[in-house]
C-alpha cells in the first residue's frame, strides 16, 4: 500500500498520508483543504547490491558505469 507524501497549497502543511485507491480523495489534515500537491519521494536503495544481472548497475547497458563505481 502506497504512503505519498502532500504538501497542502492552502497552508503549506506537509503530510503522509496512505492511499489505497486512486479514487480515495486525499485532504489537508489541518486544514481540510483538497488543494494538495504530491511531493517527489526518492525511493530507498539501502542494501541493493551495485551490480544486478548481465546489464550491470540496475538495468544500464554498461558493463562498468559511474554509478556503479
Amino acid at each position: 500500500m502506497p504512503i505519498y507524501e502532500y504538501i497542502c497549497l492552502k497552508c503549506k502543511k506537509e503530510f503522509e498520508e496512505l492511499v489505497l485507491n486512486k479514487e480515495e480523495e486525499v485532504r489537508c489534515p489541518a486544514c481540510g483543504s483538497k488543494e494538495l500537491e504530491k511531493k517527489f519521494s526518492p525511493f530507498a536503495t539501502q542494501g541493493l547490491e551495485k551490480n544486478v544481472g548481465s546489464k550491470g548497475c540496475f538495468g544500464c547497458t554498461a558493463t562498468s558505469c559511474a554509478s556503479c563505481r
